[in-house]
């Protein structure tokens, strides 16, 4: 009889744990990842275009007949050589005030120069500047009171002082040239009106680089003003790129940038120059008009690394707008909003835990957080919207 009993109350417990184990819901599949410490990185990225930093469009003085150059795209050309050589054309008419007009311009090409000279005293009073400003943080940084990074800036901005002097230089000599042009073409203006004689002069180069353009190449009649020839050095590369004006907002002169998908393959270093003060629409792939800005990027890398680019080559560009090393993060899939925090669910023996968190930043992969966590502490990513605190999980 007892045995019977027993054997009862056993069959009983079984059927009792059958049911329990039936009705138990099985735990949730999710997917993991992991709580990590390191370097954190916010970035803008977009599609860029490289310029010559320094164009030089070589335009008629006056109306006449050009000559046929022999200068391709590509050509190399020194300071003062003869580009192209035009005959003036007679005016129809010539009064006192074609030739105030005359004057008045060269009047004005003359403050143009005036004013160069005093953009490249400026700019080597800057570089002056900034070498003295390297000189002092290199021998701080030697003694150990100064960052590397901070001497890293200093010597960044005398490369920067270097091109902006080269610059002005250019652009000194481009407007003394332009200014003797004007002279000699107003001055055998008027002794071809004199003699009657059509008397040839030579357009010569105002600044050494390459041919990037030759507008007209064949012998023909040119109006005042219109293109000739456009010059440049290949080896002076800036990036533009345009920018949404509220990600422009959030970058500064001297931000660093990482430049890709060129056609080398290294990655390129650059930093922002300027960010262009006014914007412009565009509209955008989906038709969505979008307030854009351009922002000017300098290439920091050695000549040596992209000697291959060229002019209006594009590039993928990736502006760091805030680094942060040594912090906490964890995976951007695995932080989900609860009314108004930012919440994770932690993997904890089996079972999720609901873990507030405070978000400091974030990109597309990953977010820097303040938390309490571990490094390694496993985190569902991508979890269900029905997942509750303390449910049985597994992940696969």
């Amino acid at each position: 009889m007892m045995k019977r009993k027993i054997t009862l109350a056993l069959i009983c417990f079984l059927v009792l744990v059958f049911g329990v184990w039936v009705f138990i819901p099985a735990p949730k599949a999710i997917e993991v990842g992991i709580v990590s410490q390191g370097r954190f990185e916010r970035a803008v990225q977009e599609d860029g275009k490289t310029r010559v930093r320094d164009r030089y469009l070589i335009s008629a003085p006056i109306m006449g007949r050009m000559g046929r150059t022999s200068l391709n795209q590509g050509d190399v050309v020194s300071i003062g050589d003869t580009l192209v050589t035009l005959w003036p054309a007679t005016p129809a008419l010539l009064d006192e005030r074609t030739r105030a007009e005359q004057v008045a311009h060269i009047a004005a090409m003359q403050a143009s120069w005036e004013k160069a000279q005093a953009n490249t005293e400026r700019a080597s009073a800057a570089l002056e500047q900034a070498s003295a400003q390297r000189g002092r943080s290199e021998a701080l940084t030697k003694n150990g009171f100064l960052s590397p990074n901070q001497n890293e800036v200093d010597l960044l901005n005398v490369r920067l002082r270097e091109k902006e002097l080269s610059s002005a230089q250019h652009e000194e000599a481009a407007a003394r040239y332009a200014l003797a042009q004007a002279r000699v073409a107003l001055r055998q203006f008027f002794q071809s009106l004199e003699t009657g004689r059509k008397q040839a002069f030579d357009i010569k180069a105002p600044v050494g680089g390459r041919v990037l353009k030759t507008h007209q190449q064949s012998e023909g009649l040119v109006a005042a003003g219109a293109p000739l020839i456009e010059l440049g050095d290949p080896e002076q590369l800036e990036v533009v790129v345009d920018l949404l004006t509220e990600e422009a907002a959030q970058i500064k002169p001297g931000t660093p940038v990482q430049l890709s998908q060129w056609g080398g393959p290294a990655v390129l270093k650059g930093q922002v120059r300027l960010i262009e003060s006014a914007g412009f629409t565009k509209v955008s792939a989906l038709g969505v008009e979008e307030q854009r800005v351009n922002a000017v990027i300098d290439i920091t890398s050695p000549l040596s690394d992209w000697r291959a680019l060229g002019d209006g080559f594009k590039v993928d560009v990736r502006v760091l707008v805030e680094v942060v090393e040594n912090v906490m993060k964890v995976p951007v899939s695995a932080i989900f909003p609860m009314g108004s925090r930012s919440s994770i669910f932690v993997l904890d023996h089996g079972r999720a835990r609901l873990q507030e968190i405070v978000v400091k930043a974030r990109n597309g992969v990953e977010a820097w957080v303040k938390t309490d966590l571990a490094v390694g502490t496993q985190v569902i990513i991508y979890p269900d919207t029905k997942l509750k605190d303390k449910d049985r999980v597994k992940p696969h």
